[in-house]
């Protein structure tokens, strides 16, 4: 379950330690009203740091992942598009490397070996973006078919992009059935 030719019933946001992850119920709520059927957000264990994980189980229409045992995911993941938003620097360069050491890098890797949707929002100030871990990570990622929606600079640096840009990745990749809409 989960995929029907190139649409997609599951959403995952997969959110990593970045500051603004604090962005990631607006993120949620967004996923959500596209019309998915199953909205799952998988929590680095360091976005702990920054955001609490009751702050994306408190959305209703999403399911809050944090063990590899949870119902929601097994036996396996299901199939689905996956949003990365934010990911920070320390995810980004594990990710490329193919290090999948937490759940949420793991499911993301799965994504990327299966060719699945994986769309990926990095927040980096102007020096880590600048870092050739991180241009090396990014052109690699891009390599392996990933979508990278770039940090926009607003004036203080870059930053995440903004969520209007993230959610119009992902939207392509929604699975319309007729029955849900009415038409």
């Amino acid at each position: 379950m989960g995929a029907v030719g190139d649409g997609y019933e599951v959403a995952y946001l997969v959110v990593s330690g970045a500051a603004t992850a604090a962005r990631c119920p607006e993120l949620l709520r967004e996923l959500v009203g596209l019309g998915f059927a199953r909205v799952i957000a998988l929590p680095t264990p360091n976005a702990a740091r920054v955001l609490a994980p009751r702050d994306l189980a408190d959305i209703d229409g999403v399911t809050l992942v944090q063990s590899y045992f949870d119902l929601a995911i097994r036996p396996q993941p299901p199939l689905g598009v996956v949003l990365f938003a934010p990911c920070s620097f320390n995810s980004l360069n594990k990710l490329a490397r193919g290090i999948a050491d937490n759940l949420a890098l793991s499911v993301v890797a799965e994504a990327i070996g299966r060719r699945t949707p994986v769309i990926l929002g990095p927040s980096l100030n102007a020096p880590l973006l600048a870092h050739p871990a991180a241009q090396a990570a990014l052109a690699t990622l891009k390599e392996w078919g990933v979508k990278i929606v770039p940090p926009v600079d607003d004036g203080f640096g870059p930053r995440l992009a903004p969520s209007a840009m993230l959610i119009a990745a992902v939207r392509p990749h929604l699975l319309r059935i007729q029955s849900r809409s009415g038409q």
